[in-house]
């Protein structure tokens, strides 16, 4: 079973169009802090971000936000949360991010949520982790994302064993018990060669 003392979360600085998706971040954050499992993520107080660390930290969790200087300076940061590590640029960032985390699980989000998603399966595509990544499918959001990575597929960019590189999940309820149940990664994380 995959240790799982901290869960790196991608989402939006946006709240977005549909309340669905801030009422799920602020569930997921509460479930994080009650299961003692902390948070690590962008460390925005704003959008999504916002919600989901607020919950953590009022339901007793430990969270952490990276944030790169130029982000820190336009004061997106999170000042109340338990740490905001600055670091110089949006490499670090992920980087430090991927370090400090056990699984992964995306929330809805824009063109950031994306670019980090992509990096995290094309790193765990290549062997330099094995770490779980789940999709919070919260009211079908990453429905165009799954049947991307399939037409992916179909149209021979990638094989087929390359859909199970992470779990889609449409009930937050599900995502801690699914994250528990996952294989203790099989291959060490190589951040030499990330």
């Amino acid at each position: 079973m995959t240790p799982l003392k901290s869960v790196c979360v991608y989402c939006g600085s946006a709240f977005g169009a549909n309340p669905k998706h801030r009422a799920t971040a602020q569930r997921f954050g509460e479930l994080l802090g009650r299961n003692g499992i902390g948070l690590v993520y962008g460390g925005g107080r704003v959008g999504l971000m916002g919600v989901i660390a607020d919950a953590a930290l009022k339901n007793g969790g430990k969270v952490i936000g990276v944030i790169p200087e130029h982000l820190q300076s336009k004061e997106v940061g999170h000042h109340g949360i338990s740490e905001l590590r600055v670091v110089p640029n949006m490499h670090e960032r992920k980087e430090l991010m991927f370090r400090l985390s056990d699984a992964f699980v995306i929330l809805p989000g824009g063109f950031g949520t994306l670019d980090e998603t992509f990096e995290m399966l094309t790193w765990r595509q290549l062997r330099l982790h094995d770490k779980p990544i789940v999709l919070l499918d919260n009211d079908g959001y990453w429905a165009p994302f799954v049947r991307l990575n399939e037409h992916i597929v179909q149209q021979g960019f990638a094989r087929p064993e390359a859909l199970a590189l992470y779990t889609v999940i449409d009930d937050v309820e599900a995502v801690i018990p699914t994250l528990r149940r996952a294989p203790a990664p099989a291959v060490p994380d190589d951040v030499k060669r990330l």
